[in-house]
C-alpha cells in the first residue's frame, strides 16, 4: 500500500510557473535590485503580511501565491488589489515592480517547508491510496451516483436523501455500534460531509476543509484558511460543499468561493461573491458552481447582495448571476410585484439549502426566504398597502426554475405571498414521480385541474411555517397543498385558489400598526436541515415542531413611552402537549396523507437521512440518534452522542462495510430552541454544542 507524500520539494521559483510545472521566468527579473526590493516591501507590505510576508496581524501570508503566479499575474494583483478583503492596491512605482517581485521570490525560496507558502497540511501517517489515485468526478457520475458515496448535500440531484444500500436493516440496526468519531475544533457546524472513494471532505468548524479517511476518520489533509477577520472562520455556516473533476468547492465565510485540489488540498482558484454571506454551499452543474447566501449587512444589504451565481467550475470566472428581488421589468409576472418599492431596498435572500436540479428538463429548482425588513408594516407601510393574495414580494417565499446554462427565470411559484413574519420557505426542493390521488380528508386544498390517479412529476417542498405543496415540475403548475404538520386556525395562509394555485396570506394575524401583537402558526415547524423521500414507501420523512410565533411589531418612542423593538418568541401551538410538540411526520406522497410520530419536548436540528434497509435515521439536540422503522415508526435503535445532532448525517459505503455518520455540535438554532426564545418550551438542556464532533456507526466487522 502507497503511502501518501508527505513532504514537498518546491523547485527554485526561477523554475515555477502558475501551475506548479517547471518552466524558466525571465532573467531579467533576478537582474533587479533585491536590496530595493526589501526597502519597498518593509514600507508597503510587512505591516500587513509580516516581515517575511508569512503572514501577519492583518494579512495571511502571501508566499503560495509568489509560488504559484507568474510575474505578470502577480504584478497585475498588486495593481489592483483585493478590495474585498481590505486590501488596497500597492503604491509601488511601476518601474519598482520587479525589485519588489525579486525580493518575494528570494522570501518564497529561502522559507523552510514547514512555513512555506501553503495553507494545507498533510497526515504522514495516514494511507489512504485511493486519493492519489483519484479517478476525476464527471457529470455522469454525479446524476448517478455510486450507492457507495454521497456526492451532493442530500447525495442526489433530486434532494430525496434516499440512500440504496442495504447492509444495515430493520433485522439488524440494532446490533449498529462505533466505528469511529472524531472530535472538531470549535465554531459553528452545519455542514454536511461529501464522501467520494472512500474519502469524506468535510466543512471544519472554524471555516477549514479536511479530508479524512472515511473508514478510520484519520485526517489525509487539512485546508486552513487564512482569515483577515479572525472571527469570519468561526462563523463558517456553509451547509455543503461540492465536487466535480478533481475539485472540492467551499464556499467560505470571507465572501469567496474556493476550489481546492481534491488530492491535496491545494488552492486552485479563488473567486469573490461580492458582499453575499456564503451560507448555502454549493452545487455543480453543468460544468458551473452554484452557489447563493444572505444578503449580508443585514439592514444594510442592498438588492445586490441577494443573489445566486455560478462559476466556471474549472477557472472561477463568475458565468452568471441571478437576483432574488424582482426588478420592475422582469418579465414574470409581467407588473411590478413591490409596489414602486426603491429597487435598492428589495432584499430577499436565499441562504438555507442549495437548489435541486432535474436533468430532465435541464432546469435548476431554487429556494428563496423572506422578504426584509420582517414585517408589511415596515415594508409598505400598512398590512393591506399590497395585495393580500400572491404575487407580492417576489421572489421571496417562492420555488424558481432557473435555466443553469444563462441564469435565465423559466417559471416561479411563490407560497407565502408578502410575508409578515419572517417564514422562511428556502428549504430543499424534492424532485420525485408519483400517482396522484390526493385525499381530501388529508389535503385542504387540490387543484381542479388535477386528473386524479394520474402519475407526474413533482417538486415538493414544506416550509418553516409550516404547509407542504406538491407543483409540477415542467411548469410549476399547483396541484395540492395543505397546512403542515396539522390545520390551525393561525396558519400563514388563509387560502389557496384551486383554480389558479395563487396563495393568500392569513389577514387575521398580519400587524395593522406599530406596537401590533399576532399570533402565527407555524414558526421554525422546520428549517434548514434536510428531510428525506424513500421511493420505497412513496413517503416523505419530516421532523416537525408544533411551535407558532407570538409577535409584537416594532414600535417607535412616544411621548409617553420609550420605543419598541419588534419582539419574536416561539410558543407552543394552542392545545398542543409537551408529549406531542415534537416528532417526524410521513407525508404519502400519493394520498397526501401524514402520519405523525410523536417524540415528546425535545426538538431536532437533525437532516433526515432514509434507506433502503427501511430505515430512517436522525437525532435531536438532546443528543439522541435513532433509528426508525419507515412503515411503522418504530423506534429501533437509539444511541447517546457527545453533543446536539447537527444536521449532517449521510450514509456511505467502503470495500463493502456501510457506514452511518452524524456530525455534532454547535449551530445558529440550537440556543434559541433549547432556552425557549425560538422554540415552544424553554428546556435549558445542558448539552452544550461546544463540543463538536463527527460520528460514525457501523455494524461488527467481520
Amino acid at each position: 500500500m502507497r503511502k501518501l507524500r508527505t513532504t514537498h520539494r518546491h523547485a527554485h521559483p526561477a523554475l515555477v510557473s502558475a501551475c506548479g510545472l517547471p518552466v524558466l521566468l525571465s532573467l531579467p527579473l533576478w537582474a533587479q535590485d533585491v536590496a530595493v526590493g526589501t526597502e519597498i516591501f518593509n514600507a508597503t507590505c510587512a505591516h500587513c503580511h509580516g516581515g517575511n510576508a508569512q503572514g501577519g496581524v492583518l494579512g495571511p501570508s502571501i508566499l503560495q501565491r509568489v509560488s504559484a503566479d507568474s510575474d505578470a499575474a502577480l504584478v497585475e494583483f498588486l495593481k489592483v488589489g483585493n478590495p474585498l478583503k481590505g486590501m488596497p492596491p500597492a503604491a509601488v512605482p511601476e518601474n519598482q515592480f520587479g525589485d519588489l517581485l525579486a525580493y518575494l521570490r528570494l522570501l518564497a525560496s529561502t522559507t523552510a517547508d514547514a512555513s512555506f507558502a501553503t495553507d494545507t497540511t498533510r497526515n504522514r501517517y495516514a494511507s489512504m491510496p485511493s486519493i492519489e489515485e483519484f479517478e476525476p468526478v464527471t457529470e455522469a457520475m454525479l446524476l448517478n451516483p455510486s450507492p457507495n458515496d454521497w456526492l451532493w448535500f442530500s447525495r442526489t440531484a433530486d434532494a430525496q436523501r434516499f440512500s440504496p444500500l442495504d447492509q444495515i436493516n430493520r433485522s439488524n440496526v440494532r446490533q449498529l455500534g462505533l466505528a469511529w468519531s472524531k472530535g472538531l475544533p470549535a465554531g459553528m457546524t452545519e455542514t454536511i460531509p461529501t464522501v467520494y472513494n472512500g474519502v469524506m471532505y468535510l466543512t471544519m468548524p472554524g471555516g477549514n476543509v479536511a479530508a479524512l479517511d472515511a473508514t478510520t476518520g484519520d485526517t489525509v489533509w487539512l485546508y486552513q484558511r487564512e482569515y483577515v477577520n479572525a472571527g469570519a472562520g468561526g462563523s463558517s455556516r456553509s451547509k455543503t460543499m461540492a465536487i466535480f473533476e478533481d475539485l472540492i468547492y467551499f464556499t467560505a465565510p470571507d465572501e469567496t468561493i474556493v476550489a481546492l485540489d481534491a488530492r491535496t488540498g491545494a488552492v486552485r482558484w479563488e473567486a469573490p461573491t461580492d458582499g453575499r454571506g456564503n451560507t448555502t454551499g454549493a452545487i455543480v452543474v453543468d460544468g458551473k458552481v452554484i452557489s447563493s447566501g444572505t444578503c449580508g449587512g443585514g439592514r444594510n444589504a442592498t438588492r445586490e447582495n441577494c443573489n445566486i451565481t455560478a462559476h466556471d467550475a474549472r477557472t472561477g470566472e463568475l458565468v452568471w448571476k441571478f437576483m432574488l428581488t424582482q426588478a420592475p421589468d422582469d418579465p414574470l409576472p409581467g407588473f411590478d410585484t413591490w409596489f414602486g418599492k426603491p429597487l435598492d431596498q428589495r432584499r430577499a435572500s436565499s441562504w438555507g439549502l442549495p437548489g435541486s436540479y432535474d436533468a430532465e428538463t435541464d432546469t435548476l429548482l431554487w429556494s428563496v426566504a423572506n422578504p426584509s425588513p420582517y414585517t408589511r408594516l415596515e415594508r409598505h407601510g400598512g398590512a393591506e398597502a399590497v395585495p393580500l393574495k400572491g404575487p407580492v414580494d417576489l421572489y421571496s417565499n417562492s420555488t424558481l426554475a432557473i435555466d443553469p446554462a444563462t441564469g435565465k427565470l423559466k417559471w416561479y411559484y411563490q407560497h407565502l405571498p408578502g410575508d409578515d413574519w419572517d417564514e422562511d420557505m428556502n428549504e430543499e426542493r424534492t424532485i420525485l414521480r408519483t400517482r396522484l390521488n390526493p385525499d381530501p380528508q388529508h389535503v385542504k386544498w387540490i387543484s381542479e385541474n388535477l386528473k386524479r390517479g394520474e402519475e407526474r412529476d413533482i417538486v415538493v417542498n414544506i416550509g418553516e411555517g409550516g404547509g407542504i405543496w406538491a407543483l409540477d415540475k415542467h411548469t410549476g403548475e399547483f396541484l395540492w397543498g395543505s397546512p403542515f404538520p396539522n390545520e390551525s386556525e393561525h396558519f400563514i395562509l388563509s387560502d389557496i385558489d384551486v383554480k389558479t394555485g395563487q396563495p393568500t396570506i392569513n389577514r387575521d394575524s398580519l400587524a395593522d400598526f406599530p406596537g401590533d401583537h399576532n399570533i402565527v402558526c407555524f414558526f421554525n415547524t422546520r428549517s434548514y436541515w434536510p428531510g428525506a423521500y424513500s421511493p420505497r414507501t412513496n413517503s416523505i420523512y419530516m421532523p416537525y415542531i408544533k411551535n407558532c410565533l407570538n409577535m409584537t411589531a416594532a414600535a417607535p418612542a412616544t411621548e409617553t413611552s420609550p420605543a419598541q423593538p419588534e419582539s419574536r418568541i416561539g410558543i407552543p401551538a394552542p392545545g398542543v402537549s409537551n408529549d406531542q410538540l415534537n416528532g417526524l411526520a410521513r407525508v404519502n406522497m400519493e394520498t397526501g396523507e401524514i402520519t405523525q410520530w410523536p417524540s415528546g419536548p425535545i426538538p431536532t436540528t437533525s437532516a433526515i437521512l432514509a434507506t433502503a434497509g427501511d430505515l430512517i435515521f436522525w437525532g435531536d439536540i438532546n443528543r439522541r440518534f435513532r433509528a426508525q422503522d419507515a412503515e411503522t415508526g418504530e423506534v429501533l435503535w437509539e444511541t447517546i452522542l457527545s453533543s446536539p445532532a447537527s444536521n449532517g448525517n449521510i450514509t456511505y459505503s467502503v470495500n463493502g462495510r456501510q457506514y452511518v455518520a452524524v456530525v455534532t455540535g454547535n449551530n445558529l438554532s440550537h440556543p434559541g430552541i433549547n432556552t425557549g426564545t425560538m422554540g415552544p418550551i424553554r428546556l435549558n438542556l445542558d448539552n452544550s454544542g461546544s463540543t463538536n464532533a463527527i460520528t460514525v456507526f457501523a455494524l461488527p466487522a467481520p
